[in-house]
C-alpha cells in the first residue's frame, strides 16, 4: 500500500514540465561526472545541483524537523568520500586476488566437472560470483564518490545528524550479499538503472510488466546472447520467488526462530539462484552457457517454472486494485465516523 501513496511524490520529483534548453540537455547528458560510468540521475536532481539548489530541499525536509538540533548550513561529503574510496580499494583487492584464483569460466571445463562432486562445483561457483561482484562494486562506488566529491548526491540527514550522500548511489553492498529474495537483490543492484526501467517500462506495460522489463534490460545491456539467457532465466526466477513468498512466508512469521529459519533458507536459495542465473552474463557466448546449464540439468529452470505454475499469485493489477479499495474504504470510514482520532490515524498511516 505504501508504494501507491508514495508514487505521486516520486513522480513529482522526477517529472519535467518545461522543455530544457540545448545547453541544459547537453550538460545533463555529457557532464564529466557521469559520462563514462554514471550513475544515472534524474534531470531535476542534476539541474538543482548545477544551479546550487541541491542542498535546499533536503535540508528543509530533515534539518530543523526530525534532526533540528543538528544545524549544518553546508554538509561536507569528505567522510563519505573517504569511506567510499576505501571501499573501492577493498573491492578491487578482493576481485584481483580471489577471482583470479576462481575464474567463472572454470565451471564449464570438462576436467573440473569430472574431478569434483556437485556440491564442490556449487561452492566454487558461489565463491567465484562472490569475488566477481566487487568489480562492479568498485566502478559504481568510485563513480558515486566522484559525484559526492563534486557536491552531488546529498540526501538529507541520518537520525544522528550526519549528512547522507546516497541520493544517486547505485548499490547497497550488504543488502546485496545478504539478500533473502531475488527482488531484494535486484532492488539493491544497479539502483538508478532499475529505477529508470521501472519508470519507462514496468509501470507503463499493461501486460506481463516483469517479462517486458527483463527483456528491455537485456536489450539495454547489448547484443551478446549471454545477456538474453540471463534475463530470460531471471523472469522465471522472479516469478517463482514471488509465488513462494506469497504462499509460504506467512507461515514462518509466528516466531523469531521460524523467521530466522525462513531467512536462512531464502538467503541460501537466493544466492544459488543468482549464481546460476548470472553465469551466461559472464560467459557471454551461447555454447559455454548452454554447457553450464546442461551440467546442472537445467534444474533451477525446471524448479522455477514448476513453482510459478503450481503456486497461485495475484496479478499486479489485482493487488493494486485491492490496495486502492482498502484506502478508499478507510477514507470512507473516516468520513462517516464521528471518531476524532480518525484524522490522526490517517496521518500516521
Amino acid at each position: 500500500m505504501l508504494h501507491i501513496l508514495c508514487e505521486p511524490i516520486i513522480r513529482k520529483r522526477t517529472e519535467k514540465r518545461k522543455m530544457p534548453s540545448l545547453l541544459e540537455y547537453l550538460s545533463y547528458n555529457c557532464n564529466f561526472m557521469g559520462i563514462l560510468a554514471g550513475p544515472t540521475c534524474s534531470y531535476n536532481d542534476y539541474i538543482d545541483f548545477i544551479e546550487g539548489r541541491g542542498y535546499e530541499s533536503k535540508h528543509l525536509e530533515t534539518n530543523g524537523k526530525e534532526n533540528g538540533k543538528f544545524k549544518q548550513i553546508e554538509p561536507s561529503p569528505k567522510r563519505d568520500v573517504i569511506q567510499k574510496v576505501c571501499t573501492c580499494a577493498l573491492c578491487l583487492t578482493i576481485y584481483l586476488v580471489i577471482h583470479t584464483a576462481c575464474p567463472t569460466e572454470r565451471v564449464t571445463h570438462e576436467s573440473f566437472m569430472a574431478s569434483n562432486p556437485f556440491y564442490i562445483q556449487v561452492l566454487f561457483l558461489y565463491i567465484s560470483m562472490l569475488s566477481l561482484r566487487p568489480k562492479y562494486y568498485f566502478v559504481w562506488t568510485l563513480a558515486d564518490a566522484i559525484n559526492n566529491a563534486a557536491g552531488f548526491g546529498f540526501n538529507g540527514y541520518n537520525t544522528d545528524g550526519t549528512p547522507k550522500w546516497d541520493r544517486i548511489s547505485n548499490l547497497r553492498i550488504l543488502n546485496i550479499e545478504f539478500a533473502t529474495s531475488f527482488k531484494m537483490f535486484l532492488d539493491n543492484w544497479n539502483i538508478q538503472t532499475a529505477l529508470w526501467l521501472k519508470r519507462v517500462c514496468y509501470e507503463r506495460c499493461p501486460y506481463n510488466p516483469t517479462a517486458a522489463t527483463f527483456l528491455l534490460s537485456a536489450m539495454w545491456h547489448g547484443v551478446y546472447p549471454g545477456y538474453y539467457l540471463t534475463f530470460v532465466t531471471g523472469i522465471a526466477v522472479t516469478m517463482a520467488a514471488r509465488a513462494v513468498r506469497h504462499n509460504v512466508r506467512q507461515h514462518f512469521l509466528g516466531s523469531s526462530t521460524l523467521k530466522l529459519i525462513y531467512d536462512v533458507i531464502t538467503w541460501f536459495s537466493t544466492q544459488i539462484a543468482i549464481c546460476y542465473t548470472v553465469v551466461p552474463f559472464v560467459l557471454l557466448a551461447v555454447g559455454p552457457s548452454i554447457k553450464f546449464y546442461r551440467s546442472w540439468y537445467c534444474c533451477i529452470h525446471l524448479i522455477c517454472v514448476l513453482l510459478a505454475l503450481v503456486l497461485p499469485v495475484k496479478s499486479r493489477r489485482r493487488r493494486q486494485q485491492e490496495d486502492l479499495d482498502i484506502i478508499q474504504a478507510s477514507e470512507h470510514n473516516c468520513l462517516s465516523s464521528p471518531d476524532s482520532n480518525c484524522n490522526q490515524k490517517q496521518k500516521s498511516s
